[in-house]
């Protein structure tokens, strides 16, 4: 069957049936000429959106300029609250459509906004930046790197714990042999941790390190085993992508 026969029977599911059938074909799909205007649309306001965040950072704004960024951040937060009510109603299990990555990042786009309106909550329209993830659902690399992360999901956790137990080991270690030698530095586990997560990241800051025999030894160690904690989920991460590829594309 031909591109062109294809398309005959695609496009002309948004010419017919109830309103809310044609809708979910707008929202949902991307293989129609409506499909791909509102996904560009969305597109476009979020890059948007993120500009106007950016620049509201700027110091000595004019009144007009500011007046403009909350033009610009209203009518935004229209159209994603427009499009977040529109795929919760067309969706074919609504309650799992809100618990979703999607359908929580969708409703964190726009829930700063009517939070903080009227009240200086910084930390709550900081959320806005989270609007970034709402590219996700319109770049099939990005996708394809999430059900990677599905189909890993025990293993990277099992990984993570084990990671959390070795910084753990690593902080409460260097603290026995620096402790005496650098208080300032390494006065508890706590402050230890520090030392403990630049060092297995091997990242190395310089801004703490041992300076006792034992402490220099054990550092030796510690670095070793973070060269693992670095391959380890970059393998599991390159075999899940070529697993992703060919798993099913309804993945959730």
């Amino acid at each position: 069957m031909t591109d062109s026969q294809n398309k005959e029977k695609v496009e002309p599911a948004l010419g017919r049936g109830n309103f809310q059938t044609v809708l979910k074909a707008i929202v949902e799909r991307s293989d129609t000429r409506a499909g791909r205007t509102f996904d560009l649309v969305i597109q476009g306001l979020i890059i948007l959106s993120i500009l106007s965040f950016s620049v509201e950072t700027l110091p000595n704004l004019s009144a007009k300029v500011q007046a403009t960024l909350y033009l610009i951040e209203t009518v935004t937060v229209a159209a994603f609250t427009a499009e977040y009510l529109a795929r919760l109603w067309v969706a074919d299990r609504r309650i799992r459509f809100v618990v979703s990555f999607y359908g929580l990042i969708d409703l964190i786009a726009i829930a700063p906004f009517y939070l903080s309106t009227g009240v200086d909550l910084r930390a709550v329209r900081a959320l806005r930046l989270l609007r970034l993830f709402k590219l996700f659902r319109y770049s099939r690399s990005i996708n394809l790197f999430r059900r990677a992360f599905h189909l890993i999901r025990d293993e990277l956790a099992l990984f993570g714990a084990t990671a959390l137990l070795v910084l753990y080991v690593a902080a409460v270690g260097i603290y026995f042999f620096e402790h005496d030698a650098q208080p300032e530095k390494f006065g508890s586990v706590f402050h230890s941790l520090w030392w403990a997560v630049t060092t297995l990241t091997t990242v190395g800051y310089g801004d703490a390190y041992p300076v006792t025999l034992g402490g220099r030894i054990f550092t030796f160690f510690v670095l070793a085993i973070g060269l693992a904690i670095v391959a380890v989920p970059t393998g599991l991460i390159s075999a899940a992508l070529t697993r992703a590829r060919h798993a099913p594309e309804d993945l959730e």
